[in-house]
């Protein structure tokens, strides 16, 4: 056993982190009697671990940290309220003063951290540039975490007002620290499963302020194929069809090899926020009589709640919005919506993907939708010997 003190409330999210305290393993004999219980000391802090870009001072130089403390969600939450990323400079920045950059503004998936980004990206963006694979641009990368999940960019009762304070506080005062090309035609979106689910939405909800997203593996846009589940169906459960089938949760070459209702039961285990379904109620969910936000499922049961389900089809359904708005939002969101996805997409997210599509050719949403065959969600950019690629 050992006994870990959870400094910054993240462990269900991102386990230890730095910072927080330890005791030292201690091997015990269950069941322990009266004066056989161990005693466990806090005594060590966990050390920050080592820089990843020591070694490259090249990109180091080229990765500049971003933290902000925004109005809005600091107003919110009663506290001030950080909000963190990195921006990459491209290779010819300095040598060219008098150039402006288009700025890519990317955010990772569930799972994903701060320095994380700054660790795995900054290092395979700036070679790509550097020798040509891809246009110098200026990129963005924006950490979505926090002890709930991840915030997705979305505004919402729970997590607070975070598609706001990016759009009205981050935005502005990147543009104008840093040489951005600050028109619509020079913002855009990047992001891969969470990721992509945040920046489709940051697309749709902010049409006149970026200019295009490409979106990988993102996650449901129509809450219709919610994995392999209908959240609008009558009776719907969230654990097994009507015939008592189990919902798979990921699959491997086709073949399903987890379920909706072990994710479930692992979350009940770790805690009631930070897993993947939790962070999802954290964003799309109103706010329950508790002060948190209301589950969309009994976790005993399986049984969903068509109130609760309703509020996430009118508030953050992406092809919901897109039906009820078109009219006013469709000018600005024609030939702006990149997707690619694989069509052995490990959480089934395909299926969401082929109804946004369908949505928006109905619509004349003049979007690109690339369907991978074969893949899943962790190689959708591997092309030929190059991991990534797609970039």
């Amino acid at each position: 056993v050992q006994a870990v003190f959870d400094v910054h409330h993240s462990y269900n999210y991102d386990g230890r982190s730095a910072g927080d305290l330890v005791s030292v393993p201690t091997v015990i004999d269950l069941p322990i009697a009266g004066p056989s219980a161990p005693s466990l000391t806090l005594g060590e802090k966990v050390p920050e671990p080592p820089d990843p870009l020591a070694q490259n001072p090249e990109v180091n130089a080229a990765t500049k940290p971003i933290d902000l403390v925004s109005p809005s969600l600091t107003s919110f939450w009663g506290r001030d309220i950080h909000m963190r990323g990195w921006v990459l400079l491209p290779p010819g920045y300095a040598s060219h003063p008098g150039d402006h950059y288009p700025t890519v503004y990317f955010t990772h998936g569930f799972g994903g951290t701060l320095s994380g980004l700054r660790a795995r990206y900054a290092p395979i963006l700036y070679d790509r540039m550097k020798h040509g694979k891809m246009p110098e641009m200026i990129w963005v990368l924006l950490d979505e975490s926090s002890p709930t999940g991840t915030h997705e960019f979305a505004d919402g009762v729970n997590n607070g007002p975070w598609g706001t304070a990016l759009t009205t506080e981050l935005i502005p005062s990147l543009e104008s620290t840093y040489r951005m090309d600050a028109r619509t035609s020079g913002r855009f979106l990047q992001g891969h499963s969470s990721g992509g689910w945040a920046t489709l939405w940051l697309q749709t909800r902010y049409p006149k302020i970026f200019g295009g997203t490409w979106s990988t593996s993102p996650d449901p846009s129509d809450f219709h194929f919610f994995s392999t589940i209908d959240l609008y169906a009558p009776n719907a459960n969230f654990f097994h069809t009507a015939d008592g089938k189990l919902h798979p949760m990921l699959r491997d070459h086709g073949q399903p090899r987890a379920t909706m209702q072990l994710l479930a039961q692992a979350e009940l285990v770790l805690g009631d926020y930070g897993g993947q379904l939790a962070s999802f109620e954290w964003v799309f969910s109103p706010r329950g009589p508790d002060g948190r936000p209301a589950q969309l499922f009994n976790r005993t049961t399986g049984d969903i709640d068509p109130k609760v389900a309703a509020y996430w089809r009118s508030h953050y359904d992406i092809v919901e919005r897109l039906k009820n708005n078109w009219k006013t939002t469709g000018p600005d969101l024609k030939g702006k919506i990149h997707l690619f996805v694989g069509t052995d997409d490990t959480f089934y997210l395909d299926g969401a993907a082929h109804s946004l599509q369908s949505t928006l050719d109905q619509l004349g949403g003049d979007a690109q939708f690339t369907f991978l065959p074969d893949r899943s969600h962790f190689n959708v950019y591997l092309q030929g010997d190059d991991r990534f690629a797609l970039f």
